[in-house]
């Protein structure tokens, strides 16, 4: 009898896997994160060098070899855009981006895209907020308007957050500028060399670049407030209001006020659910550890995930934050 009971039981467990395979992946309950096996070594996607996703990428990749024992390659990419486009290819297995290239990637909406939508990239942690602000070396430009006067402006790296929005802010606002594409090392140099008149730049505060600068010479800082802000937000709404506390730089004596983002990890869909359950609950735990590496991770708490209303959490995230006692928004759950 108890023979006859266990080949029942294993007959009827066959019927259900094949009904559920038959059924699809959504109604036999989603098979996302069950299609790879537990990584050995990941490739993390960062930027370009000088900026604060490279020094965040190369602590992240420590984290995961010592808490998880998985070896980590930090790859420098074009930024945001490209590492949504290499974690959908599959040629990233985390990346670093922030909420507009992630939102107008999944759906397919940035100029871009070519309206290609980007479904199968899943955000897995938060990370700190990216201000975008410009400086410059000559007293004569205070402000974003002065740059209608000075030509050549550095805007980052095409593929990264600010090569891909500052040249649309800059055409919003009628701003007549020729915008130089370059990595904030790169740019810097330039600015140096008399090249650059004005750089403007999307990252963590303080950028390590930026502060090569004022070490060098005297500075301007200024960033997009009142109304352009407005009218920034209204055709943008991945952007919010931001302030840039006085003291991030040493040559930043007043509170500057501008427009940011919010950047998160993200993973492929079918990355291992176990993996990605061990890799945001180790980047919790331990974050004091990233806060040592980059100062801006002191606001990636948990509940930071909330700042995600759009894309897809990943199922091994889902389940940490819940675990941890924090809601997750069907609108976020693939």
């Amino acid at each position: 009898m108890k023979k006859f009971t266990r080949t029942l039981l294993t007959a009827l467990a066959g019927v259900s896997l094949l009904l559920a395979t038959a059924c699809g992946d959504d109604e036999a309950g989603g098979s996302e994160g069950g299609g790879d096996e537990y990584p050995s070594t990941i490739t993390i996607g960062t930027a370009s060098q000088g900026g604060l996703y490279y020094i965040y990428g190369g602590g992240l990749g420590e984290l995961v070899n010592r808490e998880l024992e998985v070896t980590s390659n930090i790859e420098v990419t074009g930024g945001p855009v490209h590492n949504m486009q290499l974690v959908q290819s599959r040629d990233l297995d985390v990346g670093l981006v922030t909420l507009g290239p992630a939102y107008e990637g999944y759906n397919g909406e940035g100029e871009w895209t070519d309206g290609n939508k980007l479904e199968d990239v899943r955000i897995i942690f938060p990370m700190y907020t990216t201000p975008f602000h410009w400086w410059s070396v000559d007293p004569n430009v205070q402000s974003i308007d002065d740059i209608s006067t000075k030509r050549n402006v550095g805007v980052g790296p095409a593929g990264g957050t600010s090569g891909t929005y500052l040249p649309m802010i800059h055409e919003l606002l009628g701003v007549d500028a020729r915008s130089v594409q370059a990595g904030a090392s790169d740019m810097v140099s330039q600015q140096m060399d008399g090249q650059l008149d004005v750089i403007g730049f999307a990252a963590g505060v303080p950028i390590p670049a930026v502060m090569e600068v004022e070490a060098q010479t005297d500075i301007t800082f200024f960033g997009i407030s009142g109304a352009q802000r407005d009218q920034v937000i209204e055709a943008f709404p991945y952007f919010d209001p931001f302030t840039i506390p006085a003291g991030t730089y040493d040559q930043l004596e007043e509170d500057l006020e501008t427009i940011a983002m919010f950047n998160f990890g993200i993973v492929h869909k079918d990355a291992n659910e176990q993996f990605v359950y061990d890799l945001v609950k180790a980047y919790h735990e331990n974050i004091d550890f990233m806060i040592n590496t980059a100062r801006a991770a002191e606001e990636a708490v948990a509940e930071a995930i909330l700042n995600n209303t759009v894309v897809p959490l990943h199922p091994g995230a889902i389940r940490y934050y819940e675990e941890i006692g924090i809601t997750i928004p069907d609108s976020v759950k693939p």
